[in-house]
């Protein structure tokens, strides 16, 4: 059993979560007080309010919180897998794939539910090469996999562009830079990210035994290769899902699982899971308020204040971990 500080702990971070959430539905760029928008999200005031909080607010504030989530829970995987605390989701390879078959899918003039199918298409194949290239070399191979691919989506993302004419450019550049308006189905998302959160908190030990070495977990009876076939597979399949509704959204999957060992003391994965999917929520709702309110009436592309906000603890990672 857990202590009762961290049950505590919990509590406390899914208050500041939820705090968060509430903050990007009642603020905006639209002219609602806080007051009238909390009346309209309890379905009174006037027709314009309830419009703007539950159609366009809601359902975009559910989508943040469930990409974070999802992002910081595969920055928790990857970081147990690879036992390096710099590991990032956009390593995977998994999320530019996902990139490539949406962009694909706009030079092609897919709609919105056909692009879906798109972008899963390009994450699946992607995260495929990675686990067959990477197979049998231990999880240096695989990370090793991972970047180079990336590289690769990367140069088949600039031929796209390329590619694109005057009328598409603008709407694939911003939504790589990360654009939460594509969010179709934020509740599925976030029902997911509960999926997911559960089973990784269940699983908190077998990831404590991942991430003590390879020789730890041999010993102690854990496959080596078909586990970190796992939960690759998994932290791959998280990062195309929020690929797929935000586009590339960088330094959640670093900051979320940080935030948690940090706050709470202890890097047990049955209690850093769980805080850093509520962290990760919490910082991608903070970061798309940032993004709708800095420069209205026009709205910046979040995953661009995600860096802004995430560099500067990347740089403080670094220097507390010699290279």
């Amino acid at each position: 059993m857990m202590p009762k500080r961290y049950w505590w702990g919990l509590v406390w971070l899914t208050l500041l979560a939820a705090c968060a959430f509430c903050a990007e539905l009642l603020v905006g760029s639209s002219g609602l007080s806080p007051a009238r928008a909390l009346r309209a999200l309890l379905g009174g005031g006037d027709e314009f309010g309830r419009l703007i909080v539950r159609n366009l607010r809601l359902p975009r504030a559910t989508a943040a919180f469930a990409v974070g989530s999802l992002l910081a829970l595969a920055g928790v995987l990857l970081q147990a897998l690879f036992r390096n605390p710099l590991a990032d989701p956009l390593v995977l390879g998994v999320s530019g794939g996902a990139a490539v078959g949406a962009l694909a899918g706009m030079l092609a003039g897919a709609g919105a539910f056909a692009l879906h199918w798109y972008a899963t298409a390009g994450g699946a194949l992607v995260g495929l090469l990675v686990l067959g290239l990477g197979r049998g070399g231990g999880a240096t191979r695989l990370l090793l996999c991972g970047v180079v691919c990336a590289g690769a989506c990367g140069a088949l993302i600039t031929l796209l562009l390329s590619m694109a004419d005057n009328g598409q450019l603008r709407g694939m550049v911003f939504w790589l830079a990360g654009d939460l308006g594509w969010a179709q189905r934020p509740g599925l998302e976030l029902l997911i990210a509960c999926a997911a959160l559960l089973a990784a908190a269940v699983c908190g030990r077998w990831l404590n035994v991942l991430g003590a070495g390879e020789l730890r977990s041999a010993s102690l009876g854990l496959p080596g290769g078909p586990t970190r076939a796992l939960v690759f597979t998994l932290s791959a399949a998280l990062t195309a899902l929020a690929v797929i509704g935000g586009g590339m959204i960088g330094f959640v999957g670093l900051m979320g699982p940080h935030l948690a060992r940090f706050g709470f003391g202890t890097s047990d994965h049955r209690v850093v899971a769980p805080g850093a999917a509520l962290a990760g929520g919490a910082l991608l709702c903070i970061a798309d308020l940032l993004s709708r309110s800095v420069a209205a009436p026009r709205e910046l592309p979040v995953g661009a204040v995600m860096a802004l906000l995430g560099t500067p603890a990347f740089v403080l990672l670094l220097r507390r971990r010699p290279a």
